[in-house]
């Protein structure tokens, strides 16, 4: 629970500091609360709630664990209103960790040419369209990582004069072609099982070598594929995240597709385009979700509430001299968000200061990882129309 230490004044005084402190009196201040051991951590969750059904206490909890975020969001910026700087990894440890996100998207590329040969072969030995469904998976693969290095290429070549803004929006634009092409390659394989089913030809047959060989390159392909899935999942990166989700989703198709060979071979020929079928069907969906949440990100989604107040905190506490703040905005523009920032000075203030607070007041917002350009428009008085009211109709 969040409480208060010094029960002695009223609420609005516990939120700003004591008097003595001197010129920081003006800033809003949470010093004054403390987090109770009890709710520091969210409880552990029961089956009830796995099942998505919260119960009474399971609300109370996250609650708090909302307040203990906002305390912990409100700590975080008065870091950076004070050192100028957020606590973050130093530039060699930034260094060292994209030279490990190269790594590990050169070894996924690698595998995925490995893993695709190995799969043509496993096609050409035992015909099912089931396992041609997932080497023409693998196939995308190496298309998407094509797509997603270049798309980091460019992020890390900037032009200012061509791209003033930089190129970040690269990012979520590659992924789209990529979840693009899956999406018609599931819809190419419904097309050809389907056809396969109205024909009389159901008969499918694997001899013991060939069984062999099939199962083989295709369990090893999967234990491969779920090896780079753990060791990709553990990188913040949003490229790498991808394709640690590409490999998840090729274990599930591997297995798929080989289930669909066993089953076909031993019980009935009609079973390997019916899990072919299946494949595409799980592809289109996962890759449609993949194609909604970029879609997101280029519309301009606005940031969460929590992050706003965040945001709201940091330029409240960056100069006394502010004396309202009229608009703060956040929304997403690629992967990271542009901020929007109206504050309200004394009207008798000399340009140069006005300047300055501005111009720092930018550069500190700027200094946050999830912002990527920061806009501050200063202001005398706040009854007037919003600005840029026309887009808001």
């Amino acid at each position: 629970m969040v409480e208060p230490i010094n029960t002695d004044g009223s609420e609005e005084q516990l939120l700003l500091p004591e008097t003595r402190i001197g010129d920081r009196s003006w800033r809003l201040n949470f010093d004054g609360f403390h987090l109770s051991t009890e709710h520091k951590e969210k409880p552990p969750r029961g089956l009830h709630d796995c099942l998505g059904v919260l119960g009474p206490e399971d609300n109370v909890a996250e609650y708090y664990q909302q307040q203990v975020e906002m305390l912990e969001g409100f700590n975080e910026m008065d870091v950076l209103a004070e050192r100028g700087s957020v606590l973050g990894m130093s530039k060699e440890e930034r260094e060292k960790l994209a030279r490990s996100e190269t790594i590990a998207i050169r070894i996924s590329n690698v595998a995925n040419m490995l893993l695709f040969a190995a799969k043509v072969y496993a096609s050409i030995k035992s015909g099912s369209l089931a396992i041609v469904a997932s080497t023409l998976d693998s196939l995308l693969d190496l298309l998407s990582g094509f797509i997603l290095w270049f798309t980091a290429f460019s992020m890390q070549t900037p032009n200012p004069y061509r791209y003033p803004i930089g190129k970040k929006r690269m990012q979520p634009l590659g992924i789209l072609v990529f979840a693009s092409v899956m999406a018609t390659l599931g819809l190419q394989i419904i097309l050809e099982s389907v056809r396969t089913l109205v024909s009389d030809d159901d008969e499918f047959n694997l001899t013991k070598e060939q069984e062999r060989w099939v199962i083989g390159i295709m369990l090893s392909v999967t234990l491969v594929k779920l090896l780079l899935f753990v060791y990709c999942r553990t990188f913040a990166n949003e490229i790498v995240k991808a394709y640690a989700q590409d490999h998840f989703f090729d274990v599930i198709t591997n297995v798929i597709g080989l289930v669909a060979v066993v089953m076909a071979n031993y019980f009935n020929g009609w079973m390997d385009p019916v899990g072919a079928i299946i494949l595409a069907l799980y592809t289109i969906r996962t890759w449609s979700l993949t194609v909604l949440e970029n879609v997101n990100s280029l519309i301009g989604r606005s940031a969460a509430p929590e992050y706003l107040q965040k945001l709201t905190y940091l330029c409240w506490n960056h100069h006394k001299s502010i004396r309202h703040i009229d608009t703060v905005r956040a929304y997403t523009f690629g992967s990271h968000y542009f901020v929007e920032v109206d504050i309200v000075l004394p009207a008798d203030m000399p340009l140069q200061e006005a300047h300055d607070i501005g111009e720092s007041l930018q550069e500190k917002l700027e200094l946050l990882p999830e912002i990527e350009r920061a806009f501050v428009h200063l202001d005398y008085e706040y009854t007037h129309k919003p600005e840029h009211a026309q887009a808001h109709l």
